[in-house]
């Protein structure tokens, strides 16, 4: 479970004076406290170590997002709370050529400075603090990338990334980036150290965006099925490096990702000039909330195509909470400022909702049941070394070619995951073993006809579903060689039966 920030907060005067609240929290007072408001009685450290206990006891680990790009100080015309008063000299970057004026890589009005003994020391205080003594299994660094300056250009060997790899208590928690800042060169994802995770944003854009039917994307979208490794396998990262994701809470929700084509933000009383774009989102014929039950299926359908493809991709899924349940923020893409009904969870399901519900969790336990979908190596395909583990399928029968794979004519494509290749070891030591899966993408308006594969290592005798986006059924069967129809804006998964 990845928390927003937990640490004491403030709510800029602009949200105040307008009667809203920063209601994520990305405006740390406190750097070694958690938010009092958060609690419900006024021992917030107690409340919060009895929470990371009980979590633990369930077998979920608890990730933190932490914000040590800038504080709640704001610009030079902020206001002094702490370390302006104390030293702003040290604490915050200041143009060289206008003194006393800060550096903004954040968006916020200031950038804490690492590179200065006494922040890199709050710091490593701080993380320190939050694994001894709140005992959290690791942290996503907001807007990481600032980290990275010293003092002004990105520097991943940076004295930052080396003081938390060689420390004997942070080298060993989940350290996960947001790999970028809104400084210059700020988008660097996939050149983060070794031990670290990323949030992948090419992810996000590249899935969204094929399933928009926007066409020339399929080798991008079999780059991120794969798990990235444009972006991790030459530094020899693994595809765990890579946070799979769709939605987050800076964003549309998977619900309104299928439901708005446009942001509607007026509530944060900004002209609607916040929030992130573009958005590769659609409505699927309706702007917003409807009743046409036409409408209704073509969204659910898109939505489970998402859903399934997040969890059945090399690296790691994350899911925005309250997707699972089809929570919608009524277009709002940057609800920051919403402590209301537009934020909060309904737990009140209605029949849809439950139907999506219950689809999600059984992707989940298909994806931890089979470990073809969680390997610890990059597929190889034809290296010419050793048998493909992966076979890029054509709806035609056959393996895609160079051709194919950069036509813009090309939209609906297959992926065979060779069981009989795999070579992940599990404990304590055997190598595990797993079927073969076929995997059917077809993101476009129409209907697509595939050939499907004569598999015969395993000795296949037909494809039997065991997922589908649509309305198929699992458990239906298709002779090999023959004809499988999968429907438009659909992904079908089968196993190779015997």
């Amino acid at each position: 479970i990845q928390l927003l920030p937990v640490h004491a907060k403030l709510s800029e005067h602009r949200l105040v004076e307008a009667d809203l609240v920063n209601y994520w929290g990305y405006n740390t007072l406190s750097y070694f406290a958690p938010e009092p408001s958060y609690a419900a009685s006024n021992d917030a450290v107690s409340e919060f170590k009895s929470m990371v206990q009980a979590l633990h006891r369930e077998g979920l680990e608890v990730v933190i997002d932490v914000v040590y790009n800038h504080t709640a100080e704001g610009n030079n015309l902020g206001p002094t709370l702490s370390f302006r008063g104390i030293d702003s000299l040290s604490y915050y970057k200041e143009k060289p050529d206008q003194p006393g004026v800060l550096v903004d890589y954040t968006g916020t009005g200031n950038t804490l400075d690492v590179d200065h003994p006494a922040v890199l020391h709050l710091i490593m205080d701080s993380l320190r603090y939050w694994v001894e003594e709140m005992h959290v299994d690791g942290f996503r660094f907001d807007l990481a990338v600032a980290l990275a300056r010293e003092p002004f250009e990105i520097n991943m060997l940076s004295t930052f990334f080396q003081v938390v790899q060689q420390d004997p208590i942070l080298s060993r928690v989940k350290l996960i980036a947001e790999p970028w800042d809104i400084g210059p060169d700020g988008y660097q994802v996939g050149s983060f150290p070794w031990q670290w995770t990323e949030w992948n944003g090419k992810y996000r854009d590249d899935v969204r965006q094929f399933w928009l039917g926007n066409p020339g994307l399929a080798p991008e979208m079999a780059t991120r099925v794969a798990g990235s490794s444009d972006l991790y396998a030459e530094a020899r990262r693994k595809p765990s490096a890579s946070i799979n994701f769709l939605t987050a809470h800076d964003g549309f929700t998977l619900e309104d990702l299928v439901s708005f084509e446009k942001k509607d933000n007026l509530d944060n009383q900004e002209n609607n000039r916040d929030g992130h774009e573009p958005n590769y989102s659609s409505n699927g014929g309706v702007e917003g909330p409807t009743d046409d039950k036409t409408v209704l299926a073509s969204r659910d359908m898109r939505k489970r195509s998402l859903i399934a493809t997040l969890l059945l991709s090399q690296g790691v899924p994350m899911i925005l909470g309250g997707d699972e349940i089809s929570r919608s923020q009524k277009g709002n893409n940057n609800a920051y400022c919403q402590d209301n009904p537009v934020s909060w969870y309904d737990w009140d399901l209605d029949d849809r909702q439950a139907a999506f519900l219950d689809f999600t969790k059984r992707v989940i336990e298909f994806r931890q049941a089979r470990a073809s979908f969680r390997r610890h190596r990059f597929l190889n395909g034809h290296d010419g070394q050793t048998a493909p583990d992966v076979i890029w399928w054509h709806p035609e029968g056959h393996e895609m070619t160079h051709e194919e794979w950069h036509s813009e004519a090309t939209m609906a494509f297959g992926m065979m995951l060779k069981g009989a290749t795999f070579q992940n070891v599990g404990s304590p030591g055997e190598l595990v073993i797993d079927e073969t899966y076929l995997l059917l993408f077809n993101p476009s308006e129409t209907d697509a006809i595939f050939i499907s594969p004569v598999e015969t290592a395993g000795l296949t005798q037909a494809w039997v579903v065991v997922s589908a986006s649509s309305d198929i059924l699992p458990g239906t069967e298709y002779a090999i060689g023959l004809k499988i129809d999968v429907p438009a804006g659909s992904l079908l998964v089968l196993e190779a039966g015997h």
